[in-house]
């Protein structure tokens, strides 16, 4: 097991030389060993790779260090793999800062060294990114340095001399190659096999890479930090078209919430949202809950040292039959505790209240409030026909209560903001839920960065092992507010070309203010 924090990389290569010591005592095990990592390329980077890291130099580290992958970046090859073999495109988005260069060009190389006329293209929105002889920032110079620095019996004759000249990296035991192309003339070249778009929402002319890689390449990976809304590489990320891999620094063990709160106490907020939270509406105004806010109620129970007392219950958003999802948060008092998703196509929403009923006995929960506008108004009638069914078996019943986001807001005549009636200042339900959730987010946030007083029942906390937790923590800062001609305040919780915040609205539903299991409680609690 490898301490991420402090490796040992002195003991990882001591154990590689002796496995490479082994290999050249027994040379005939490398026929199968090279087999093994053709059909496995993850374990030929963490085995034999090496990258290099200038910012160890300040912590007394060596530059030059063993490229061992953690879990993420394995899950990210075997991603890059079944798009290659379906001949499918896909999406990488990514937090900066998290060695994504040198993961692509390793991956790159291994894929060449073991298949026979493979042809990897390399595309950035300018030629320094992609290569300059000798300097490191560029792509294909990592990977020459990738290369020169595994063992011989490994490198299939390449010399760096011979096959590494500009823009182009050849493997003569495979006759692969790895091609370099820059700003427009991105995917002019050679057809490739597998094509990788670096920074794909900085390109200059998007377009015009587009019609070129169409022609190109079946398998297009394009890899960026958001840079907002109004590019393609977002477009198509939201456009629910594309496989998506997110990629978020909470991913990297190597990061962690002390090294964030850096990153946050010397860069503006604005960075700090679109390139280490992945926010694409980090520039955008009227966001309802800025992203610096979520990531303060990540744990922030377990930061403020207090337990979750109150009621469990949970809450649904209801999917339609096409490619949008539903969505079933949980929650303990402040804490949410629970979340889960599933693909609403080819269901119906009797088999949605089905599985919703089977994960409230899975979680231990009573009940459960609904999205009861469009769809999700056939909820009740299911429940009320699975409760009857769960009488009969003697089972316990798990009650609905629906939530209208389309209608009236809980105490009209009451103040959720100071000197504003909620009838004078929430164009509807929806608007003042999600206003007391950005309300508990911004609470949580004064408790946790600012130690201020705090009273539990009006925060949030996230449990930071949730299955589905960056998602969620994107989808909770998408929603923007604004004000209509009267000055009542108007969620939009799809800015334009975004999709759907199911989590988020699940999680919403838990907290919306009128709720009925929260009321009982708060009034039980006196």
């Amino acid at each position: 097991m490898i301490d991420w924090r402090n490796p040992d990389y002195a003991g990882i290569f001591r154990e590689r030389l002796n496995r490479l010591q082994r290999i050249r005592d027994e040379p005939s095990v490398l026929p199968a060993l090279k087999l093994h990592y053709k059909l496995n390329p993850a374990d030929f980077i963490s085995d034999w790779g090496v990258c290099i890291n200038p910012k160890n130099i300040e912590q007394d580290r060596p530059s030059y260090v063993p490229f061992v992958l953690y879990p993420k970046q394995r899950d990210w090859v075997e991603w890059v793999l079944r798009k290659w073999h379906s001949q499918s495109p896909g999406i990488t988005e990514k937090t900066r800062q998290m060695g994504f260069s040198w993961l692509t060009m390793a991956l790159s190389c291994t894929l060449s060294l073991f298949h026979e006329g493979l042809v990897v293209g390399i595309g950035s929105r300018k030629q320094e990114y992609v290569d300059i002889l000798g300097d490191p920032k560029s792509l294909l110079q990592r990977a020459r340095e990738f290369m020169s620095n595994l063992p011989p019996e490994f490198r299939g004759g390449w010399d760096v001399r011979q096959h590494a000249p500009h823009m182009r990296i050849m493997f003569p035991a495979t006759s692969s190659i790895i091609v370099g192309e820059s700003g427009d003339n991105i995917g002019r070249g050679n057809t490739t096999s597998l094509y990788f778009v670096d920074e794909a929402a900085f390109v200059e002319r998007p377009l015009l890479v587009d019609a070129a890689l169409s022609q190109t390449t079946n398998c297009r990976i394009d890899v960026s930090t958001p840079n907002g809304m109004a590019n393609p590489f977002a477009q198509k990320r939201f456009s629910g078209n594309i496989d998506v891999f997110t990629f978020h620094w909470r991913d990297d063990p190597t990061k962690d919430i002390e090294w964030y709160n850096k990153q946050v106490a010397e860069q503006d907020p604005v960075t700090i949202a679109q390139e280490l939270d992945i926010n694409y509406a980090a520039s955008v105004e009227g966001v309802v809950i800025p992203s610096a806010w979520v990531q303060a109620a990540i744990g922030a129970h377990l930061k403020l040292g207090i337990e979750p007392t109150g009621s469990k219950f949970a809450a649904l958003d209801v999917a339609d039959e096409g490619s949008d999802k539903n969505a079933l948060a949980g929650r303990h008092g402040f804490l949410l505790q629970h979340l889960k998703s599933w693909s609403g196509k080819g269901s119906n929403i009797y088999q949605t209240v089905i599985k919703t009923f089977a994960l409230c006995d899975e979680w231990g929960y009573e009940a459960f409030e609904y999205d009861a506008d469009g769809i999700g108004a056939g909820v009740r009638g299911d429940a009320q026909q699975i409760n009857a069914e769960r009488d009969k078996a003697q089972l316990p019943r798990i009650n609905d209560e629906p939530f209208r986001g389309s209608g009236p807001v809980w105490r009209p005549d009451a103040q959720m903001v100071k000197k504003r009636l909620n009838k004078d200042y929430f164009l509807n339900a929806k608007a003042q839920a999600w206003w007391a959730l950005r309300l508990r987010f911004e609470a949580t946030h004064k408790a946790v960065i600012d130690g201020l007083p705090f009273n539990p029942d009006d925060i949030i906390s996230i449990d930071p092992n949730l299955p589905e937790l960056t998602s969620l923590t994107m989808e909770l800062s998408q929603p923007t507010w604004s004000q209509n001609s009267v000055g009542k305040i108007v969620i939009d919780k799809m800015p334009e070309g975004t999709r759907s915040p199911n989590l988020g609205d699940a999680v919403m539903i838990a907290y919306q203010p009128a709720s009925r299991r929260w009321e009982v409680w708060r009034k039980l609690a006196g």
